[in-house]
């Protein structure tokens, strides 16, 4: 009878004992496993801070490209418009060529007066297009440079190196750094030998 009550009180847990054992359950069951920690306050706010910057950089970036995508409109703009008005000037001074050239109008008692004003007007044309950064191109009596120059024709000359623009066709002009309109013009070679001329042929041959 004795071993009986024994082995049920054996069997029933004490209470205190049962409520230690389910508070640690519950402790274990709520702790973070190794490797699933929590991150901390500082690296939360590192986190944060670079997200902030990654986005502050994107937003520069942005703002960038905003602005060279206008300054790229705002020149092209600009160039068209620049190149276009050099027509202006091109046939005001063929006219006064062509004026100064003609038989008849030299002989007119208001023709000086008549050139001078052409002259003005020219001048004033050639200040706005230099307040505007466009700018002649030196050509005559200089070394032929394919970037700023054309060639149309070679003219046989001993006395200039080779290679020297000795006429300008058609000025040339340039806006700030940019190639504007090349300038035409007529280079100086040598002249050829007969007995260059002769092998020159045989070559051909």
């Amino acid at each position: 009878m004795s071993e009986s009550k024994t082995e049920e009180n054996n069997k029933k847990q004490d209470p205190l004992e049962t409520k230690s054992n389910e508070s640690i359950e519950s402790t274990e069951e709520s702790s973070p496993k190794e490797g699933s920690k929590e991150p901390s306050i500082e690296e939360k706010l590192k986190i944060s801070e670079d997200k902030l910057l990654r986005s502050l950089a994107e937003i520069e970036n942005q703002r960038r490209r905003f602005e060279k995508e206008i300054k790229d409109a705002f020149e092209f703009g600009s160039f068209n418009f620049a190149k276009e008005s050099l027509a202006i000037l091109d046939n005001l001074q063929r006219a006064k060529e062509a004026i100064m050239n003609d038989e008849k109008l030299k002989k007119n008692q208001d023709l000086d007066k008549f050139l001078e004003n052409i002259n003005i007007i020219e001048k004033d044309l050639i200040s706005i297009f230099e307040k505007n950064r466009i700018k002649k191109i030196k050509a005559h009596n200089t070394k032929f440079d394919p970037n700023i120059h054309q060639a149309m024709s070679e003219i046989d000359d001993e006395k200039s190196e080779p290679g020297t623009v000795l006429q300008e066709v058609q000025s040339g002009y340039m806006l700030g750094e940019r190639l504007l309109r090349p300038a035409l013009v007529s280079v100086s070679k040598k002249k050829a030998t007969k007995d260059q001329g002769n092998m020159d042929k045989k070559v051909k041959k």
